[in-house]
């Protein structure tokens, strides 16, 4: 609803958790009454459609009620629901804002306007009489003046003296929300339509459910992900950090560096065991290769550009007229004054280069270098180059939305005959590693979109043989079709995971083309000896390796398994004159592959352990005369009080390359 008026229902940084796992087996008791009965026998996702007229109805009362306590005089901008409620956007009287003290007032103000059991009231006007409807909101207007002529313009009345802008559809009486289970969590500043250089707002969330139960299961839940924000965590293991010169470029720090390389290594360990071979290529491009791969058309305003050069300035220059932002058309203009010598950049020459947002192209001339045979095929490309993507600076959240990253690329170009086997191996690869990581996951086929390039034969093909390869693997209705929903160069099956909160993260994608060798002039001989084109698998798992870590951070709330954690025993000698053992034991594990790290100060030994128990360390091993003489060591299992002594050193040494070899979940207690 909210796209005919241009607003923006992306999720925000507050709210960019997703609890798609909901129970609608809903009494009605529990349930809204007016709504109860659309519930019963719906479909799932006709239940979720049903909960956003729920929602987004309580925004238009979140709405009404801040106007009735902080005046007329408040402009509403939008409010669209979300995940788990709505937000509502306000520029507040001069001197008011909202915080949360100010959250139990305002809620009782929307219980109180639900008992009313107003009518809601669907309207269709002309743009002229909208216009004068809302001469003194100045957001509705602007959003009113941008539709074009002729568009069916609707308002909704809650009761007769609260109007909104709104394609709905919405409740018929408030007394359909009399059950209503919401709560304001969070008020924060925003800027209209997410121009920072634009008016600020007040944004106001609240979550809504359902029934009571579900609401506090979802605080409860939301109260856990901040105990788990890999930003929280991430900065108390010292894994990484960011700084304002750098926006949304992670710094590894070296405990975080080595999990990097760690999963890195994983991945290309499973990869060479299903034929895939590594390649690398620039990271700065010619716009040449741009604008054959059509990122240059469709995908500039993401790219980080190197402009060309155009000449140099034999004298100092005075520019007027610079304005930061070109559709600020208040802003003050300025003027700058650039020294002699100066280079004069332009995007529009030849020279003009992009660091890259996709490995996609440099893949294409890496296969395009020499003739190819059909007998090479499939010819499997890896790659795990830097990426550079340039995003709004208040979309970017810590590690999950970031402007510098890695994926685990890869580019595979086979014939129609093996796509068909090459993403059941692919799917079996996605398997092993989210097995390894412990999370489930689901299916989802996106098909051919009404604007879809190529021959629609193959396309046809191309889908039946992914539903088939999913119905083998998933069963019947194992997965999801989300009809029409494909890429325009071919269809994708995209891999949604599930964390220990139940939370789901799109992380792995295969995706059909049959643009990109069409674009570059890709071809191999076939076994008629004609030319004909192959076809591009894209293919992730981990999808950005930094998203998949914060992931990874939130679902094992930084308590990884032994494999995966940064350092994986702790040595603590009790006093000095053990040093020689320890060190003794810290070769010896070393020497098996095992990360490990001692501190061999004059600390005493409660002052080691915490220090190794802060960073979570899985074991961490005391050794004192006793252990010296028997060549054993004492134990400390992470996560527990428990200490397990007289553990002969070459034991514990073959339990850890066992792990590490294995990839083990679980952390052993017992060393028998």
């Amino acid at each position: 609803m909210q796209q005919q008026f241009g607003w923006n229902r992306e999720i925000s940084s507050q709210s960019v958790i997703q609890f798609t796992d909901w129970d609608f087996s809903f009494s009605q008791k529990s349930f809204p009454k007016g709504l109860f009965a659309f519930f019963k026998g719906r479909t799932r996702m006709e239940k979720e459609e049903i909960l956003k007229v729920y929602r987004h109805s309580l925004a238009h009362i979140l709405a009404k009620a801040v106007i009735e306590i902080y005046g007329k005089e408040v402009q509403y901008a939008i409010g669209p629901e979300i995940d788990d409620g709505a937000y509502y956007d306000f520029a507040l009287p001069e001197g008011k804002t909202i915080t949360d003290k100010d959250f139990k007032q305002i809620e009782n103000k929307m219980r109180e306007i639900i008992k009313r059991r107003e009518d809601w009231t669907r309207k269709e006007v002309s743009k002229a009489e909208a216009l004068e409807l809302f001469k003194d909101q100045k957001f509705k207007t602007e959003l009113i003046n941008d539709l074009p002529e002729g568009e069916i313009i609707t308002i909704y009345y809650t009761g007769e003296d609260y109007v909104d802008l709104c394609r709905g559809p919405h409740v018929d009486n408030s007394q359909e929300l009399m059950s209503a289970a919401f709560e304001l969590h969070a008020a924060s500043m925003a800027y209209w339509r997410g121009d920072e250089k634009r008016d600020k707002l007040q944004r106001v969330y609240f979550y809504a459910f359902p029934s009571k139960d579900e609401l506090k299961q979802h605080i409860k839940m939301i109260e856990e992900a901040r105990e788990r924000d890999h930003k929280k965590i991430g900065a108390q293991l010292e894994l990484f950090m960011f700084d304002e010169t750098a926006p949304g470029m992670p710094y590894w720090l070296p405990r975080g560096w080595v999990m990097y390389q760690t999963l890195l290594k994983y991945s290309r360990e499973l990869q060479k065991a299903h034929g895939y071979t590594e390649i690398s290529a620039p990271l700065i491009n010619n716009k040449k290769l741009w604008l054959i791969s059509g990122h240059w058309a469709h995908y500039l305003n993401n790219m980080f550009i190197v402009p060309g050069i155009e000449g140099h300035l034999t004298a100092d220059a005075d520019i007027s007229g610079v304005i930061e932002n070109p559709k600020d058309t208040a802003a003050e203009a300025k003027a700058v004054k650039i020294m002699a010598g100066s280079v004069v950049y332009n995007r529009e020459n030849l020279d003009t280069m992009a660091a890259k947002p996709m490995n996609c192209p440099n893949a294409m001339m890496t296969f395009k270098r020499k003739n190819r045979s059909y007998k090479e095929l499939p010819i499997r490309y890896s790659e795990y180059d830097v990426l550079h993507r340039k995003e709004k600076s208040g979309q970017m959240n810590g590690l999950f939305r970031v402007q510098e990253f890695r994926q685990d690329d890869d580019h595979t170009f086979v014939m129609e005959s093996q796509i068909k086997d090459e993403i059941k191996d692919i799917i079996s690869i996605a398997d092993e590693i989210y097995t390894t990581f412990g999370v489930t996951y689901r299916a989802e086929l996106s098909t051919r979109p009404d604007d879809f390039m190529g021959d629609i034969e193959v396309w046809n093909q191309a889908e039946a043989d992914l539903k088939e390869i999913l119905t083998e693997q998933y069963g019947e209705n194992g997965f999801e079709i989300n009809e029409g929903d494909g890429a325009f160069y071919g269809p994708k099956i995209d891999l949604q995971i599930k964390d220990a909160l139940g939370r789901e993260w799109q992380c792995g994608t295969i995706q059909l083309d049959f643009q990109l060798p069409h674009n570059f002039g890709l071809t191999y001989i076939n076994d008629q000896g004609e030319a004909v084109m192959p076809v591009v698998i894209h293919r992730a798992i981990y999808g950005s390796l930094e998203r998949f870590i914060g992931i990874v951070i939130e679902n094992f709330k930084g308590m990884f398994p032994f494999w995966l954690n940064p350092y994986q025993v702790g040595i603590v000698p009790i006093r000095e004159s053990h040093n020689e053992y320890a060190k003794k034991v810290e070769d010896a594990l070393t020497e098996a592959g095992v990360r490990v790290e001692a501190d061999y100060s004059d600390n005493n030994m409660k002052t080691k352990i915490k220090g190794f128990k802060n960073f979570k360390d899985p074991y961490i091993l005391v050794l004192g005369d006793k252990e010296a003489e028997e060549n054993t060591v004492s134990i400390n299992i992470r996560g527990t009080n428990k200490q397990v002594q007289n553990v002969p050193l070459d034991k514990f040494v073959e339990i850890c390359k066992k792990l590490n070899k294995e990839h083990t979940l679980e952390l052993p207690e017992n060393f028998d």
